[in-house]
Formats: structure tokens, C-alpha cells, sequence
């Protein structure tokens, strides 16, 4: 839950920033927020450029997989009934409302959805349809517990592979500080 909290407030910080340009310049640019979250993590970690260069990549995939495992659907991050964009599932922003556009991670450039993403939707569109059998119901669980369970796998593998490339104690702190490892 601290985990969650802390990425949310660097999201919200981040966000935050990007509110006056928003204003003057119509919607915002996911990329550069994204990109200005990414610079402020390297000042927070002190990594020297050549070092945010291998940890970067590994970062965001932690961060990817962290979505996975921790989805933020329902009302805290689903801006409705039945996640992001309301009742069908999907980024905020898209088909069922949100608040203006897509949080980092999301929209146009964030790719094809995760194998747990999908299995997610999958499971959210069983719900909608009432005339699903209970056994369908269930296996639709099952496939989303097994695909969540296969990227918690993921995530620790991927946060052992980053604290190899940490070379001082501050920075593995601030990392743990900021939920990226564990």
C-alpha cells in the first residue's frame, strides 16, 4: 500500500506540475510528464548518467510489472464504476470518460495491453454479461489470478536484476523509498 501511495504522489506531483501548461496549451503531454517523472527519479536516485542509462530501462519495467501486480481499478484510480474509463475498462480518457486523458503508462503510445491487463479486461467484460455461466466466470478468475501470479515472478526477477546494477547504499534507499524496490 506504501508503495502504491508513494507512486501516486510522484504521479500527482508530476501531474501537478503539468496543470498550468494544460491550461494554456490544451491537453497534456503524457511523454513529457513521464519524461520529467523519469528525471526527477535519477536526481532522487544520484545516479550518474551512464548509471541512470542501464537503470532506466529496468525501472520502467519494474514499474510496468508493478501495475500488473498492483492494478488500480475500482474507484481509486478507475476515475468510475468498473476501472479506468468506467464501466468497459481502459485508460482513462478513452471510450467511457476519465478525467481529460491517460496517466503515465496509458493511452495511444503505451502499447498493447499486458497479458494481466488483458485477463483483467477479460474478467471485467465476464461481468458485464449476464449470462455467463459460473464456470466460465471462474475460469476467467483463474486465468487473471495466473497471469498475476506470473508477473509477480516477473517483478521480483526484475527488481533483483536492478539492486544488481545499484552501486551505493543511498542509492537503494531512494529507490526503496520511491516503491521501486522492494
Amino acid at each position: 500500500m506504501r508503495t502504491r501511495a508513494l507512486l501516486l504522489g510522484l504521479m500527482l506531483t508530476t501531474a501537478a506540475a503539468a496543470v498550468p501548461a494544460r491550461a494554456q496549451d490544451g491537453p497534456p503531454d503524457f511523454a513529457e510528464m513521464r519524461q520529467r517523472m523519469m528525471d526527477r527519479m535519477k536526481e532522487m536516485v544520484g545516479a550518474s548518467d551512464d548509471e541512470w542509462k542501464a537503470m532506466q530501462p529496468k525501472i520502467e519495467k519494474i514499474q510496468s510489472l508493478q501495475r500488473d501486480v498492483y492494478p488500480r481499478g475500482g474507484m481509486m484510480m478507475g476515475f468510475g464504476p468498473g476501472g479506468p474509463g468506467g464501466p468497459g475498462g481502459g485508460p482513462p480518457g478513452g471510450p467511457g470518460g476519465g478525467f481529460g486523458g491517460p496517466p503515465p503508462g496509458f493511452g495511444p503510445d503505451a502499447g498493447p495491453p499486458s497479458d494481466v491487463q488483458q485477463k483483467l479486461r477479460d474478467l471485467r467484460e465476464a461481468l458485464q454479461n449476464k449470462d455467463i455461466s459460473p464456470d466460465e466466470l471462474k475460469a476467467k478468475q483463474q486465468a487473471y489470478r495466473d497471469a498475476k501470479a506470473a508477473a509477480k515472478i516477473q517483478l521480483a526477477k526484475a527488481q533483483d536484476d536492478l539492486k544488481e546494477l545499484v552501486t551505493k547504499a543511498p542509492q537503494e534507499a531512494a529507490l526503496l523509498s520511491m516503491g521501486i524496490l522492494d
